[in-house]
Formats: structure tokens, sequence, C-alpha cells
């Protein structure tokens, strides 16, 4: 999220446009101007709050660049503040009367056991012309072992499509372009980007997305650094 993001931003100087939550969300750092948003659609929440309560997993809502959640996902905290710390507690996430088109969603992770979270992800899967699309995944986290994760966000962007709206930004292509990730929801942007890195600590699919893959790890540090290396910025 960009109140996650903000922060490293400024320490870092960069005063530019940022994509966050996988795309959905592109804010002008020096501003904190909105540049592009994509929300989930009002009959999309509608559909998924009730698939979330069916299913039974934590729910976490993406809005306002806040983390809101409630007490079924407040074991799950320490996991999804690396988004953002900006949080708040509701009585119920999934009540329906806290999101309107006056609070749009930008996105939602749901927490819990795998068969919860695949639940969901099918009721997802099977809707036509859906507006949603949604992407599950184990945690592999020793503080969490055995939980599994669902992203879900509007259908039609995702890191790649931001790494599109960079590139247009600046008057390049995206085979211009440089990116590194380590995770799941990296795989559109490492595909999509001419010059890509996976961390050497991420799944075997996502290495397999990159055109390469760094030496150094999340342990290690250094992962920028070798990037710029291998391509001749530094």
């Amino acid at each position: 999220m960009y109140s996650g993001t903000r922060a490293l931003a400024a320490e870092l100087g960069v005063l530019e446009p940022l994509g966050c939550i996988d795309g959905s969300h592109i804010v002008d750092a020096a501003s904190g101007r909105e540049l592009a948003t994509a929300p989930l659609s009002a009959p999309g929440v509608h559909a998924l709050l009730g698939a979330l309560e069916e299913h039974g997993p934590a729910a976490f809502v993406f809005s306002s660049d806040r983390v809101y959640f409630d007490d079924e996902g407040a074991h799950y905290l320490p996991y999804v503040t690396t988004w953002s710390d900006q949080t708040e507690q509701l009585g119920s996430v999934l009540d329906r009367d806290h999101w309107d088109t006056e609070r749009p969603i930008a996105a939602l992770v749901a927490l819990g056991h795998q068969r919860q979270v695949e639940g969901v992800h099918a009721f997802i899967a099977a809707q036509q012309d859906s507006t949603l699309q949604s992407v599950y995944f184990p945690l592999r986290r020793e503080t969490f072992d055995g939980v599994w994760g669902l992203i879900v966000r509007a259908a039609g962007v995702d890191k790649g499509t931001a790494i599109e709206w960079l590139a247009a930004h600046y008057g390049v292509t995206p085979d211009q372009v440089v990116a590194m990730g380590d995770w799941f929801n990296d795989i559109p942007m490492l595909e999509r980007a001419g010059r890509s890195f996976a961390m050497a600590q991420a799944p075997d699919e996502v290495k397999a997305s990159a055109k390469e893959v760094l030496q150094a790890d999340i342990w290690s540090g250094g992962g920028v650094r070798e990037a710029a290396e291998r391509c001749g910025l530094l």
C-alpha cells in the first residue's frame, strides 16, 4: 500500500509515481496524488463478502490506504502489516454497510486453512465475466505454518500493468524496464519487464518467470545492488 511505502520512498529520495497494491493503486510520491486506481466493483464486493462468510477465512480489507480487520484477523496482523501499519479494527469487516462507493475497496486479503482459501478462490474463478481476480499461496513462514493466503484485486490489473503504466509515463517501453521480485504476485511484472531478476529465495515458479536469478537473498541483502550492477547501472 502507499501508506506502507511512502516513508521508505521518502528516505530514498524517490519522489516519483509508485505502483502499489499489485498495480491497483498508482500514487505520485511527491504530492500523494492518486494517478490511477482500480477498485473492486460493487457487485464483485457483494459476491466476495458472501463467499468469505461461507468459507470462513479471516479477511482484511484494503481501503482508503488503510488495512481494516476484525477479531478473526487479529492473530495475522504481523503478516498483514507488511503492506501497511495503518490499520483499523471493525466489528466485522464482512459487514456490507462499511463498504460503498464512498469507501471503495482497493484489494482484499484472506488468510486461513488451505480449504478455506481455496474455496473462495474457486468461487471467484467460477464466476463468468468476473470483475475480480485472485491468487492463493502458502505463506511459508515459520510463525504461520500451514496458513494459506489469498489476494483479491480488480480483474485486468497486476504488477505487469503497473510496469506498462510507468513505462508509458516515462516515455519508454516495458523492454527498457528492470524489475526484481521474490513472490507469486511478482510474476506478471517479471514476465513483462525487459530485464527481470528473481531473488535467490524465491519459489521455483517465480524464478522460472524471471530472465535471471540473483545470488542475493532476503537474509544476505544486496539484491537491488546486484541487479543494478548486472544491468550496468552501477
